[in-house]
């Protein structure tokens, strides 16, 4: 059976760390949009030349392009999709609901990853990855065990992402609260909010996702 989900969450709140755990263990398809539009700017394709001309000229790219790519990832099948980083607005929300319907495929659950802001800004302002294998590190939580080296791959490219400061941090909250945590209510109100603990362990939190999605109730109850 196909599972379908959104990961929703303010920044830092560890939606690409659930969504890998989801591709590795289930085998759904990872929809980030950002990963979606680099790869058509380079693909060739008439999508791809339309997304290379808006972000040549240094706009946006338009809600209609954004689904134009999603419709093409969504044709090509597999155990089900987790969007990530989309929708983030209530047209956008609109418009993924549209297209779902078309294409005749359902919207699991919308796991909302809750969070204390003061919280999360310590978790992202303490943390760092290495540029070699992406292993994540964090300061306080979980440094290296050798100072300025990866524990898993020995390099000492550690790198600490530009704008996870305080200061850029709250700026990119602010911008979540305003665009997109309405999509909390919109999607209260369809039956399809799934709240969990976003600052839980990483396997607490994996363990409250899957808990709301299809497949373990079916395992649950023997179906």
């Amino acid at each position: 059976m196909t599972i379908n989900i959104i990961l929703l969450g303010p920044p830092g709140a560890g939606k690409g760390t659930q969504a890998r755990k989801l591709v590795e263990d289930r085998g759904l398809v990872q929809l980030s949009t950002g990963d979606m539009l680099r790869a058509a700017r380079s693909s060739g394709t008439e999508m791809g030349k339309r997304v290379a001309e808006v972000m040549d000229r240094g706009q946006l790219v338009t809600d209609e392009i954004v689904i134009g790519l999603i419709r093409e990832k969504l044709s090509e099948g597999g155990n089900g999709f987790i969007f990530d980083g989309f929708p983030r607005t209530l047209a956008q929300a609109d418009a993924l609901g549209q297209l779902l319907e078309e294409t005749g495929m359902v919207l699991d659950a919308v796991v909302e990853m809750q969070v204390d802001d003061e919280a999360l800004v310590r978790r992202i302002t303490g943390r760092y990855t290495c540029g070699n294998c992406g292993e994540v590190y964090h300061d306080d939580t979980k440094p290296t065990k050798v100072a300025g080296v990866c524990d898993v791959c020995g390099s000492t490219d550690l790198r600490r992402r530009a704008d996870d400061n305080e200061h850029s941090l709250k700026t990119r909250l602010l911008e979540y609260y305003k665009k997109t945590s309405p999509l909390i209510g919109y999607y209260y109100a369809k039956g399809k909010l799934a709240p969990v603990d976003g600052l839980a362990d990483m396997d607490r939190v994996s363990d409250q996702i899957a808990a709301v999605l299809p497949l373990s109730r079916e395992i649950a109850t023997g179906t």
